[in-house]
C-alpha cells in the first residue's frame, strides 16, 4: 500500500472509530459501572474481535478476486458507497439536530475482567453490521497482487490501535464525557464533520483509477 492510499485508510477508520455505535455505547456503559478498568477490558475484547472480521473478510476476497477481477472493483465501489451513504446519515443527523450520543446513568459497581472481555467481544463479533463494514470496506485498501490475509490483518491491527486509545480515553474520561460529549455544539460538530470526510472519502474512492 502506498503512502497515500494508507492515510487514507488511517483518516478514514479514524472517523468511523469516532463515530458512535455499539460498540462505543457498551465501552461507556461498562465504564461508568466498573471505572476505567471494566472499560479497558471491554475495549480490549471488542478491538480483539476486529481480527475474527478481517480474516472472515480475507477469505472472501480471496474468492472473489479468483473468481472475477471486474467483482472485485464492483465489490470496491459497494465500499466507496457505504462510506458516502455513512456521510450522508451522519449530515442527516446534523440537519434534525440529534445529538450523537446518549449516555448512561450509573454508578461505579464491581469489575470482573473476564466478564467485561466477554461482553466487549461478543458485541463485536457478532455485529452483523461490523461484518459486512469489513467485507466492504477493507478492499478497498486491499493490493489483488499480494496476500488479501496479511493486508487485511494488519489494516485490522492499525484500526485495533486507532480503536483501543479512542475507548480507553472514553474509559478514563467518562463522567467528564457524560456533559461534554451531550452538549448540543459538541455533538452536532461531530456529526458534522465526520458526515462531509467521509462523503469526499467515499467519492475519492469510487472515483479513483487503477
Amino acid at each position: 500500500m502506498d503512502t497515500q492510499l494508507l492515510i487514507t485508510f488511517i483518516v478514514a477508520i479514524t472517523l468511523l472509530t469516532l463515530t458512535p455505535g455499539v460498540d462505543t455505547m457498551v465501552t461507556i456503559r461498562n465504564s461508568a459501572r466498573g471505572g476505567w478498568k471494566d472499560g479497558f477490558a471491554t475495549s480490549t475484547g471488542i478491538c480483539s474481535g476486529l481480527f475474527l472480521h478481517a480474516t472472515v473478510s480475507a477469505l472472501g476476497i480471496s474468492v472473489i478476486l479468483l473468481q472475477s477481477a471486474n467483482a472485485f472493483q464492483f465489490l470496491k465501489l459497494i465500499g466507496a458507497g457505504y462510506l458516502i451513504w455513512l456521510g450522508m446519515k451522519s449530515l442527516f443527523s446534523l440537519l434534525k439536530g440529534q445529538g450523537v450520543f446518549t449516555l448512561p446513568e450509573g454508578k461505579e459497581g464491581s469489575f470482573v475482567l473476564k466478564r467485561s472481555f466477554r461482553e466487549g467481544f461478543l458485541s463485536n463479533a457478532l455485529n452483523p453490521k461490523t461484518a459486512l463494514f469489513y467485507m466492504a470496506f477493507l478492499p478497498q485498501f486491499i493490493d489483488p497482487t499480494g496476500s488479501a490475509l496479511v493486508q487485511s490483518l494488519g489494516l485490522a491491527a492499525i484500526h485495533f490501535c486507532i480503536a483501543m486509545l479512542w475507548q480507553c480515553l472514553l474509559a478514563l474520561a467518562v463522567n467528564r464525557a457524560r456533559q461534554w460529549l451531550q452538549h448540543p455544539f459538541v455533538s452536532r460538530g461531530i456529526n458534522g464533520i465526520c458526515g462531509t470526510v467521509l462523503i469526499y472519502l467515499g467519492a475519492r474512492l469510487a472515483l479513483a483509477e487503477e
